[in-house]
């Protein structure tokens, strides 16, 4: 069993001020696997004080100093990878295919940025005036629980190019991932408080990072009622915000489509990361005409996945991150049943066979309508809703007819038709016959999933202030 009562702060482990301990249970076992002593306000304090003071340096770094340090970063991350991989295992029940991809994706984050960065005009003619892009100042960076080192690794990778420290709070619930994670960091060298790393509540270490005037952006990827928490925390200072939100994202699959192909792709995409993914395709939307070939080749596709032990590669679908969640999943799976949608495969419960851990039968329901709570909120869960559409313009409002906009799918056969329907569909990201995005292409969410944009240009803008020199 592992403790973890340190933060990372100013260059080096200390130990937490705070004096709240949290026991931390194996999702696939129910076991406890360790614990973690939680920052407090204090320690907060003082990794904003050690960023700040790692500013002044940063801000002042050139383009080629900092390159330096993201290759640097890079190659310490991709050093880690097998690590990495193991604790998101671990720790939430990750399947292995999706930790493996992850871990991969943390190390890539810094090379992408380094080539963005140097292509990237730092000062730049516009009328007769000069344009400095500069550092927006101390970046605070939330990052959940469901790909702690990707989402991690992005945030700081984009600060880095942008000359900017960073305070950087994970979930409590990642104290394995996190502080895996600091080491690999830490063995890039890079100077003392440019990234600072602390687990502690919301209402205290986050709360701190949110008011506190020495923040001057924060970056917070995770729910959509706490992203309005601290927008509002962030609003007596104007804080810059960027916020990765609640998704409730539509797969529609078109008559043209190959449905040899299309419906195992939006079956990935909504159980992607055991449905633990704010751009899980969780509304397959699917001609009426062929809504029974639909549901006959879902139910086999779904009685033919594996739910278990995440560290098999053969797995589909491992345990949910806790009881918690497990029970609220449950509670979806009884209302979707309440409101009139047919169950097609899985049902409340756990898999036959599994008597332990917080695993879910995937869980398929049609006869859905937008009305229902299963197609309007999040479950974070295997559950998918298939939904029925008339023509081309009813799957786009259908697609439409939510407060969220994050990411959608679209398969097709027909590029240019698939193009049609992506340019109106309200989601931040499309992805047409494909369900891997492009991570150099901009990240982000319409309406309530969201404001600003993560990756590539855009995501390094994020940190960036314009600042105009004009002369005589």
């Amino acid at each position: 069993m592992w403790t973890i009562n340190q933060a990372y702060i100013d260059g080096q482990f200390v130990p937490v001020q705070g004096r709240e301990i949290v026991e931390c249970i194996n999702p696939t076992t129910e076991a406890v696997m360790g614990t973690v002593t939680l920052a407090d306000r204090n320690d907060a304090k003082q990794a904003i004080a050690a960023a700040q003071r790692a500013q002044e340096v940063m801000g002042r770094t050139t383009k080629a100093e900092r390159i330096d340090m993201l290759k640097r970063l890079q190659a310490a991350v991709l050093a880690s990878t097998e690590q990495i991989r193991d604790t998101a295992i671990e720790e939430y029940g990750a399947p292995f295919a999706r930790a493996q991809w992850v871990s991969q994706y943390a190390s890539q984050c810094f090379a992408n940025a380094a080539q963005t960065l140097e292509a990237y005009d730092l000062v730049r003619p516009m009328g007769a005036a000069r344009v400095f892009m500069e550092p927006v100042g101390v970046a605070g960076l939330i990052a959940p629980w469901n790909s702690t080192a990707g989402t991690v690794c992005s945030k700081l990778a984009s600060a880095i190019a942008a000359g900017c420290a960073s305070v950087i709070k994970p979930s409590e619930m990642s104290a394995l991932q996190a502080h895996t994670l600091a080491q690999a960091l830490d063995r890039a060298g890079l100077p003392n408080g440019v990234f600072n790393i602390l687990l502690g509540r919301g209402d205290e270490v986050g709360d701190e990072i949110s008011t506190s005037p020495l923040i001057a952006k924060i970056s917070f990827t995770g729910s959509t009622p706490t992203g309005k928490r601290i927008a509002r925390a962030g609003v007596e200072t104007l804080k810059r915000v960027s916020l990765a939100l609640t998704g409730k994202s539509a797969s529609i699959v078109l008559e043209d489509a190959d449905f040899n192909i299309a419906i195992p792709l939006a079956l990935n995409a909504a159980f992607m990361n055991n449905g633990q993914a704010c751009v899980a395709g969780t509304r397959l939307l699917v001609p009426r005409a062929r809504l029974k070939e639909v549901i006959e080749r879902v139910k086999t596709l779904v009685a033919a996945m594996v739910v278990g032990n995440p560290q098999d590669p053969a797995t589909d679908i491992g345990p949910l991150v806790s009881r918690a969640q497990y029970d609220r999943v449950q509670g979806f799976i009884r209302r979707g049943h309440e409101q009139g949608a047919t169950l097609i495969a899985g049902g409340e419960g756990r898999p036959v066979g599994l008597e332990k851990g917080y695993f879910v039968q995937p869980t398929v329901f049609a006869d859905v309508d937008n009305d229902m709570d299963i197609a309007r909120e999040e479950i974070f869960g295997p559950v998918l809703s298939i939904l029925a559409y008339d023509s081309e313009a009813h799957a786009i409002d259908i697609a439409n007819a939510t407060i969220y906009g994050l990411q959608a799918y679209v398969f097709s056969q027909q590029q240019e038709r698939a193009n049609h329907i992506a340019s109106r569909l309200e989601a931040g990201t499309v992805l047409i016959n494909r369900i891997v995005p492009d991570l150099l292409a901009p990240f982000g969410g319409f309406k309530q999933s969201g404001i600003g944009r993560e990756f590539g240009i855009l995501g390094l803008e994020a940190f960036l202030e314009a600042k105009t020199v004009a002369s005589q």
